[in-house]
């Protein structure tokens, strides 16, 4: 456990800590020295320690300006153990707007947090039938240059962060306020060899220092950034879109003002602005019928923005008795795009009309931590902590379906909100020297949804001087989103599309109050090696997922309108499935200058028992492997390989219509290849090659073949700093 030291002061002078931070009770136990007057207080949090476990990883800012994303963090994401980019389903829709998908869970399972904080924009996008949201995520928010490190927690790990974790957690760490004045600008261009694919340009400038000496720090940067669309029929087909260009403005503050030795205040101020270059009909829905959607994408326009704007204060203390944080954090996302089709085959397409809605959503955290640590009996750290989110959601677009159940079209309809309400506690316990264990139990109280029980157990036992046991269990959930749980929220289908056991008529798809939340349980248990700069691991890892909520088999009953049978079906929980498989990592160092390290994910079985189909599609087995040579103190190269291994289709049909393919993908390999150069000490320049043996992937829209993986591209990047 580490050791900190802290000046000794009077309980008095804690009174409004105490009392901003009384959501517990707790004591404590620290050792007086009374030769220099310091409490000594042994602080390993459970949260630490959880990052230590074998389904955790970091990336830190030195791996992410080695080799710097080309225009989301989820490039460089996707090279870790357990990741990759999916869909949310294994129907191919949106198959481009692919996100970060640990574990094979989907990326609804993965939650973002920035700074420890949720991010839940992607809340705003509507849901569609087969779980789909027109969507890149949540991994866009912070430019590449002001990331300070990035932890991903997977499985067991990551159940403490309540409903949305179950497949893991990804925490974005910012670069925070200096008491030192510095500075920066980078810029950054992205090449493709081919014409067809969209490149990228990147300028970005920041700023930080002290305001008041000792008392006030602050960091501001603003960010350009765009990468334009693919062009359109990459696919060489009018239908099968490309890959969609981004325009990104962001601009963010922090402000840090230290009350005293023990506390300080943190202010966060940030705006962000997200427009998806058109490219095409990116949910393959229907071909158009004139040359208006077309056009939207020949012209490079923007169909869909995303503005947030986020404000945040932290309150963080260092007592005698240990530590604690409270911290409140309220976001707006405003979701504006064209009106997208509701029903049948132009469900997620553009409507010819071209107008324009925006959906709202709101987002309030607010969570309370302290950290006890305990040495009377047996080394231990205690955390408790208390937490409170709120959701509000108004979507009137969402809202035009109508006609059925008595639904008028009211933009009422589109109103939706959720409270949860939550309490936490963990203990990192140290019984003896290399053993750790570290219980805890969350319960949430959802508005609509009740009440959930998390336990988890984690384990770590060193097994002589170089190796180390561990393991974990956690039962994790996800609460339903605000359209599944929206009664008034409805899609349609003309036939096609519909529960296999329908006969004759159309199909509506209503939202549904009464669901019980996704539940998995997870399971790792691995051994690591250790010695010197050697390391390795293998961890075998299975989650049993029941619960999982999916667009309605059951038929509820009908309504005959105008001459035509509505069948009507709601969203409901399925049966179960089982994800397992195998991670590895290897480092190893082949000289002082030289190291190699590989990290593998082999995917044994991911299953829906209900319908014989995985849960997202993803490749048998992922291999990313790196070769770093450390030239000398100004100039270091990088050599990374990535096996991908195939991916096959769904197999079995769920609903009417829907033809079933068996085109997959096969396994294929990506090399890169880039250096960095120290000019001076306030220039750095670095660039490289992706791709190299120029592997292409073209959409079709079917099977397995659901995205588009570019060519090969040059780079080049530089930081100037002052």
């Amino acid at each position: 456990m580490a050791v900190t030291t802290r000046p000794k002061r009077s309980l008095l002078s804690y009174l409004c800590s105490c009392t901003l931070l009384s959501l517990l009770p707790f004591s404590g136990y620290a050792e007086e020295n009374n030769d220099e007057d310091v409490i000594v207080i042994t602080a390993t949090s459970a949260e630490d320690m959880l990052k230590q476990q074998l389904g955790a990883t970091t990336i830190t800012s030195e791996d992410i300006q080695n080799n710097p994303p080309v225009n989301d963090l989820s490039d460089i994401i996707r090279r870790q153990p357990g990741v990759n980019l999916t869909g949310n389903s294994s129907s191919g829709a949106r198959g481009n707007n692919r996100q970060i998908d640990i574990r094979g869970m989907g990326p609804e399972n993965t939650l973002i947090l920035i700074d420890g904080k949720p991010v839940t924009s992607r809340n705003s996008v509507r849901y569609s039938w087969s779980g789909e949201r027109d969507t890149r995520g949540d991994s866009n928010w912070v430019p590449v240059e002001q990331v300070e490190r990035i932890e991903i927690l997977r499985g067991p790990s990551a159940a403490r962060y309540g409903s949305g974790a179950s497949g893991g957690v990804v925490n974005i760490i910012t670069k925070k306020p200096s008491n030192e004045w510095m500075g920066s600008l980078s810029l950054y261009d992205a090449i493709p060899q081919h014409s067809e694919y969209g490149g990228t340009k990147r300028v970005n400038i920041s700023l930080a220092g002290p305001l008041i000496k000792d008392t006030l720090d602050f960091r501001i940067y603003g960010n350009l950034n765009k990468t334009d669309a693919d062009d359109y029929g990459i696919n060489s087909s009018d239908n099968v879109a490309g890959r969609e260009g981004v325009r990104n403005k962001d601009i963010n503050s922090s402000f840090k003002w230290t009350l005293d030795d023990h506390q300080y205040l943190t202010f966060d101020l940030g705006y962000s602005r997200q427009g998806n270059i058109y490219t095409g009909d990116t949910q393959n829905s229907t071909p158009p019928v004139d040359d208006t959607i077309p056009n939207l994408a020949k012209s490079g326009a923007e169909t869909n923005r995303m503005y947030r704007q986020s404000y945040g204060v932290t309150y963080n203390s260092y007592w005698d008795f240990g530590e604690a944080k409270l911290t409140f954090q309220y976001d707006k996302t405003n979701n504006t795009r064209l009106n997208e089709g509701l029903s049948g085959r132009v469900e997620g397409a553009i409507s010819s009309d071209l107008e324009f809605s925006t959906s709202r959503l709101k987002n309030y955290y607010l969570n309370g931590e302290t950290i006890i640590p305990i040495e009377k009996w047996v080394a231990q750290s205690l955390t408790l902590g208390a937490e409170w989110t709120r959701q509000e959601l108004d979507d009137p677009a969402s809202a035009s379906q109508a006609d059925i159940l008595g639904l008028a079209s009211n933009s009422d309809r589109g109103k939706s909100d959720s409270d949860t309400t939550s309490l936490y506690l963990e203990d990192n316990i140290e019984p003896v020297v290399g053993t750790n264990i570290i219980p805890g139990l969350r319960f949430d109280y959802h508005s609509q949804f009740g009440s959930n029980f998390s336990p988890s157990l984690n384990f770590s036992q060193q097994l002589g001087e170089y190796f180390t046991l561990k393991a974990g269990i956690a039962r994790a959930f996800k609460a339903p989103n605000l359209y599944q749980s929206n009664n008034g929220y409805l899609l349609l289908t003309r036939g096609n599309g519909c529960p296999l056991n329908v006969t004759s008529g159309q199909c509506y798809l209503v939202g549904n109050d009464n669901l019980d939340p996704e539940i998995s349980v997870n399971k790792e248990i691995g051994i690591e090696y250790q010695y010197e700069s050697w390391q390795a691991s293998l961890t075998y890892f299975r989650n049993d997922y029941k619960n999982k909520i999916i667009a309605g088999q059951t038929i509820l009953g009908d309504e005959t309108v105008n001459g035509t049978k509505y069948n009507i079906t709601q969203w409901e929980n399925s049966g179960k499935a089982v994800i397992q498989g195998l991670e590895g990592n290897l480092r190893v160092p082949l000289s002082d200058a030289l190291s190699w390290s590989t990290n593998m994910t082999y995917m044994i079985e991911s299953k829906d028992k209900t319908t014989g189909n995985p849960l997202s599609i993803i490749p048998k087995y992922t291999i990313n492997s790196s070769l770093d040579w450390k030239i000398n103190e100004d100039l270091s190269t990088f050599l990374n390989w990535t096996q991908y291994g195939r991916q096959k289709p769904r197999k079995y049909q769920t609903q009417k219509g829907v033809t079933l393919s068996d085109v997959k993908v096969g396994s294929y390999a990506q090399f890169a290849i880039g250096a960095n150069y120290q000019i001076m000490k306030n220039w750095r320049i670095n660039g490289g090659i992706a791709n190299i043996l120029d592997k292409q992937i073209y959409r079709e829209a079917k099977g397995a073949s659901t995205y588009n993986e570019p060519g090969r591209f040059y780079y080049l990047a530089t930081t100037i700093s002052f």
